[in-house]
């Protein structure tokens, strides 16, 4: 079985009231994922994961450190083939959500965690949020 990789990232910021939002795009199947796409050669998973980010949606955000996960399926219109995904957690503050629209992006979200996990399609992908929910929490209250 052949393999690919691709690395993104879980974004966020927090809006009113410290309520924490998170980025979706919404490919042009209509399918809600995180920004993310193939490693092109030379770069590292952080520098796939950053220029995706801004490619996908016009936002340059901070890699937090401390939270990578690693998502695994079979590619269904590619048969033989496995991806691993790798994500980053990583949040922006202060810039407008403005994507650049192309042929594999037809919409960019903030969503509430409710909202991300019911647009989300995957149990993995879900689970891939929850875990970024509860390290988010989890880090706001060690710092308080």
């Amino acid at each position: 079985m052949n393999r690919e990789k691709s690395c993104g990232a879980v974004v966020f910021t927090y809006g009113r009231e410290r309520i924490i939002r998170y980025v979706l795009v919404q490919q042009r199947s209509g399918r809600f994922c995180f920004p993310k796409g193939h490693v092109e050669a030379g770069e590292t998973e952080y520098q796939t994961a950053m220029r995706e980010i801004w490619e996908e949606t016009g936002i340059r955000p901070q890699i937090l450190n401390g939270f990578c996960e690693t998502e695994t399926y079979e590619v269904s219109s590619k048969p033989g083939i496995m991806k691993d995904v790798v994500y980053f957690l990583a949040e922006y503050d202060g810039q407008p959500v403005d994507p650049p629209l192309t042929e594999e992006i037809q919409n960019v979200r903030l969503c509430t965690y409710e909202e991300a996990l019911s647009l989300l399609p995957t149990d993995s992908r879900r689970e891939i949020l929850s875990r970024a929910e509860h390290f988010l929490n989890r880090e706001k209250l060690s710092g308080d």
